[in-house]
């Protein structure tokens, strides 16, 4: 354990000491973020967190835990120069580099909503609200259940969810654009799904 705090706490600094290389500026317009002075504001699942060489600060003042902290980093520094393609839906396990994450991606977050939300739709729509999840104007899908999110602004997350039924059982597939992989690595966007999953099972006290 000491170990582990050991090694999160200089990956904590290491990021840190990339962020004061930042120029500020030029993070508002690509990223959906706003600047004061040497501290950026992020929108987390619409909390808003701080970020400075100083140091990732939750809305309390408290340092977030260890995956916020590098994925509020990592949204920071892979910040791509120009405006990525790539609005379309992808699945997870589609994109390049996704192949050491997705068996636990599947797991972990699909598989984990469709278990924990089977037979509980009412619960996970209600929960999908909780979180401000957004249903898409204009998109007609077989889906029991279609909802986005904004966990940062420049990568949304779209719900797909089919209760289960006596002939078939739950499905749930979490989407991402294909551009999320410019602003974030792999290990990122499957944090991502982690924390959806969490929060709606906390959402519906699941």
């Amino acid at each position: 354990m000491k170990e582990q705090a050991a090694i999160f706490k200089k990956t904590y600094e290491d990021y840190l000491a990339e962020i004061a290389k930042i120029d500020l500026t030029t993070l508002p317009e690509r990223l959906g973020v706003s600047v004061d002075g040497n501290e950026v504001t992020i929108p987390f699942f619409g909390i808003l967190h701080k970020v400075s060489a100083a140091g990732i600060a939750d809305p309390s003042g408290a340092k977030p835990n260890h995956a916020i902290c590098v994925v509020l980093s990592k949204y920071l520094l892979m910040c791509p120069t120009s405006e990525p393609d790539g609005d379309e839906w992808a699945a997870y396990q589609d994109f390049e580099d996704a192949a050491p994450f997705a068996d636990a991606y599947r797991k972990n977050v699909e598989q984990s909503i469709a278990i924990s939300f089977g037979g509980k739709l009412d619960e996970l729509k209600q929960a999908c609200k909780l979180l401000n999840g957004g249903t898409p104007k204009g998109i007609n899908l077989p889906y029991d259940l279609a909802m986005w999110f904004v966990p940062l602004h420049r990568v949304p997350l779209f719900l797909l969810f089919n209760d289960g039924d006596d002939e078939f059982s739950t499905q749930c597939k979490v989407l991402f654009e294909k551009r999320a992989e410019k602003f974030l690595d792999m290990e990122c966007l499957a944090m991502l799904g982690m924390f959806l999953t969490d929060y709606l099972k906390t959402a519906a006290n699941i």
